[in-house]
């Protein structure tokens, strides 16, 4: 089994994979604060929760966002596996070709998501990763990563809009039963989750204009679930996406 780690600025996903099953997917807050230990600690304290020895890890394998703490999660996979974890990183044999402007300045994570997509989905794919940011990425026929957009994610939209308005409140965001709210609290819900929803109908629609064909489309992050019941168009949900683009870049590289 691979300790497949994807740190983003929210949360950091972390899961067990190989290449027959995905042994777990488990988040835990992105601190600035914590030390290598504590990491540590969260990781031994989740392989104990799924009853995995800490010696099945084989191996290890990193993609960061959050350059001040990637030295720090390095060394807590070091310090509970004895092993040195593989970074994602510039140098790194991926398979994929990035057409942009300065493909170096693509995000790990973006790059992660579609090497796994491309194994799993048949070009063009539209892929949508729904955390702190939202991001929509492009592949176009050809296999090509060819762009994208990225925009504020559920979570910063909401505590954005909460804290700047001294009468909105702190809401959750479960799903809504009608679009027309009829209170405060449900008129806020609504907006974030059926804008979002209808932002990435009306983002995708466009996409596929521009492609010039229908694409398969795909969905991963920890907020799509509470957004994407209410798109319109059929999005595929992959919640381990990210590990087995983290499996197929340790398999590539090792």
């Amino acid at each position: 089994m691979i300790l497949a780690i994807d740190m983003g600025n929210s949360n950091i996903v972390i899961g067990g994979i190989d290449d027959s099953r995905t042994w777990f997917v488990e988040r835990v807050t992105t601190n600035l604060g914590k030390t290598d230990l504590e990491y540590a600690v969260n990781i031994k304290d989740i392989m104990a929760i799924h009853n995995l020895p800490l010696s099945s890890i084989e191996g290890a394998v990193v993609s960061s966002v959050v350059p001040p703490l990637t030295d720090v999660v390095l060394s807590a996979v070091k310090k509970i596996t004895g092993k040195t974890p593989m970074l994602v990183g510039s140098g790194m044999k991926t398979g994929l070709n990035i057409i942009m402007d300065n493909p170096k300045t693509v995000g790990s994570d973006l790059i992660v998501d579609a090497v796994a997509a491309l194994k799993d989905y048949p070009s063009p794919i539209i892929i949508i990763d729904m955390g702190t940011a939202t991001t929509m990425s492009v592949i176009d026929r050809a296999g090509n990563y060819t762009g994208g957009i990225i925009f504020p994610g559920l979570r910063v939209s909401l505590d954005s809009l909460s804290s700047r308005a001294a009468q909105l409140p702190y809401i959750g965001l479960n799903r809504p039963a009608r679009v027309i709210g009829k209170n405060t609290i449900d008129c806020m819900k609504n907006g974030i989750l059926y804008g979002n929803a209808a932002m990435i109908d009306g983002i995708i629609d466009r996409m596929q204009e521009e492609l010039g064909q229908a694409a398969s489309l795909v969905a991963t992050g920890g907020l799509a679930p509470s957004v994407l019941p209410l798109c319109r168009h059929k999005i595929n949900y992959d919640e381990a996406l990210l590990l087995k683009g983290l499996l197929i870049l340790y398999e590539k590289n090792k």
